[in-house]
């Protein structure tokens, strides 16, 4: 039973880290942009979260209609003054200036916060737990982790494949030219798209400080668990990204299992074993511009 309680919370690991990646995929899936800021913004979902929950005083939970509408505007704002103005100075630029956003917002942390660790309330839910037989037990927090992760996934391909939005922002992403020419308006929905980005990587944030601890600094390891997710998983493919974040959280727990010490470096020689053998990823064909998203 011990392994297949590893192979289990590794599985639910891995819907958290397919939570912080799923926006970080759809921006580079839509706008070809690699976001290095977006382990930050997660943190500082995180951090609003606490403000939030703290001046309400109740869980954080029940701050997410306000956080997340005010993630994706954060997001939108970002789009119109800082990326759409990167993205027309070739692949260069934009990496640069989400760079630059992640020192600042680092640097902004820790003098607004402190370096020190912080914690999330999570109500009843943090504590909760239910068994699944007598030697496997799986946390709610983490159970509802997966199942936000599954469902955001699910409403962003059902977004993209069922609404005329959707099609507009598949669009965009085949042939961005040929979309200017037909007459779709590309600076909204770009607007739109880093809005959902941003908005996710807060959700995510959320989950990271109620399950464990944040400080101004852990927007870096939320970036390379989230970007390994995505590369493992396929460039721009949203379902690919849950398998990545699974075949992460799986790796990791089942080899922290036999030794603690070696559990992230599996998880790092896991994503450089892709790179050599698949480079593409899991879902994404090696002709394939846009995976799951197409």
């Amino acid at each position: 039973m011990t392994w297949v309680n590893a192979v289990i919370q590794g599985v639910l690991l891995g819907g958290q880290y397919a939570l912080i990646a799923c926006g970080l995929s759809l921006a580079f899936g839509v706008m070809r942009i690699v976001n290095l800021a977006h382990g930050d913004l997660a943190v500082c979902g995180a951090y609003l979260g606490l403000v939030l929950s703290s001046a309400l005083g109740v869980p954080v939970w029940v701050t997410l209609p306000l956080l997340l509408p005010t993630a994706f505007a954060v997001g939108a704002l970002l789009q119109v003054t800082l990326f759409a103005r990167a993205l027309r100075h070739g692949v260069l630029a934009p990496v640069l200036v989400t760079f630059g956003l992640s020192v600042m917002i680092e640097n902004l942390l820790q003098e607004a916060a402190t370096s020190d660790p912080r914690g999330l309330n999570g109500g009843s839910l943090a504590l909760a737990s239910f068994h699944i037989t007598s030697g496997i037990t799986v946390s709610w927090l983490f159970m509802t982790a997966f199942l936000t992760a599954c469902a955001v996934l699910s409403g962003l391909q059902l977004l993209l494949s069922r609404t005329n939005w959707g099609r507009q922002v598949r669009a965009i992403a085949d042939d961005l030219d040929t979309a200017r020419l037909v007459g779709i308006r590309v600076r909204p929905l770009f607007a739109t798209v880093a809005g959902i980005a941003v908005a996710t990587a807060a959700l995510a944030g959320v989950f990271i400080g109620t399950i464990g601890t944040f400080d101004p600094l852990a927007g870096a390891n939320t970036l390379i668990f989230a970007f390994e997710a995505v590369v493992i998983g396929g460039l721009g493919s949203l379902w690919g990204t849950l398998a990545g974040g699974v075949a992460l959280g799986v790796t990791q727990v089942v080899v922290g299992q036999v030794n603690q010490a070696y559990a992230v470096l599996a998880v790092h020689l896991l994503f450089l074993g892709f790179l050599a053998v698949r480079p593409t990823g899991l879902f994404t064909a090696p002709s394939s511009r846009l995976g799951a998203l197409g």
